[in-house]
């Protein structure tokens, strides 16, 4: 299990988040069509390397987190309030 350090409610299981989704993904723009969609929502890279992911912690603050995580090893090298979200000034 993962514990991930929520700069406001301290280190918590995994369990009390929901993944989000890949930081780094961009969305298609509007006009895009259905196969850009398509291919940003289910095609993905498995990587195992570092990984920028969002995760929101449900069970706490309720907060959207900037995580970056090994894909092998599930170290956790960092832990952000998401960017412009309220209170991300105090994100570590």
């Amino acid at each position: 299990m993962l514990r991930i350090p929520c700069p406001w409610c301290g280190v918590r299981d995994e369990s009390e988040f929901r993944y989000r989704g890949a930081a780094e993904a961009r969305r298609p723009e509007a006009a895009a069509g259905a196969a850009a969609f398509n291919a940003y929502v289910y095609e993905r890279d498995n990587a195992r390397d570092w990984h920028c992911e969002w995760w929101l912690h449900v069970a706490g603050c309720r907060r959207l987190l900037k995580v970056v995580r090994h894909t092998v090893t599930h170290e956790i090298r960092s832990v952000e309030a998401a960017p412009g979200a309220p209170g991300a000034e105090r994100g570590r």
